[in-house]
């Protein structure tokens, strides 16, 4: 069956087509950028529950890498035996710190920032401090929670 007429000419479909495709590419190219820009937004918890063995064995003046959402979280056992846990990354340009333990400090090799064992800016550009976590330990399990946040320790 014929048409005598068309709500669309061809020329209307192919630009149409045409254009849509260019705007999933470039509103997928965008939402790529976006995620390489800001790989962490809104993905770190309130707290995280780790396996006590996995932390036992660390010598004092050192410290263990774990994974805080998206970003560094650092489990510090201190000269003395007390322990500690921190987010791994630097309030300058969220880099990932590293702890020196002959300094006992943390250092951010980005741009040369220093943080005493206490998360205190001592050195280079970082505005603030580390952000520390509190520490619980509840059977085999050991709790880390962000300072503040309700953790219901029955249903862990």
């Amino acid at each position: 069956m014929k048409l005598n007429y068309s709500l669309i000419s061809r020329r209307q479909f192919l630009n149409t087509l045409f254009g849509g495709s260019l705007l999933a590419f470039f509103s997928g190219t965008l939402f790529s950028l976006a995620k390489f820009a800001f790989p962490t937004l809104g993905k770190e918890p309130d707290f995280v529950v780790l396996d006590k063995k996995d932390f036992t064995d660390i010598p004092k003046n050192s410290a263990k890498a774990f994974a805080w959402g998206g970003v560094l979280g650092l489990y510090l056992k201190k000269e003395d035996g007390s322990v500690a846990a921190l987010k791994g990354v630097c309030t300058h340009m969220e880099c990932n710190v590293a702890y020196r333990p002959a300094e006992k400090k943390f250092y951010c090799a980005c741009h040369k920032g220093w943080y005493d064992e206490a998360g205190k800016n001592i050195a280079g550009p970082p505005p603030k401090p580390l952000e520390f976590f509190e520490v619980t330990e509840k059977g085999e399990k050991l709790i880390i929670a962000r300072k503040g946040a309700k953790v219901d320790l029955a249903k862990v």
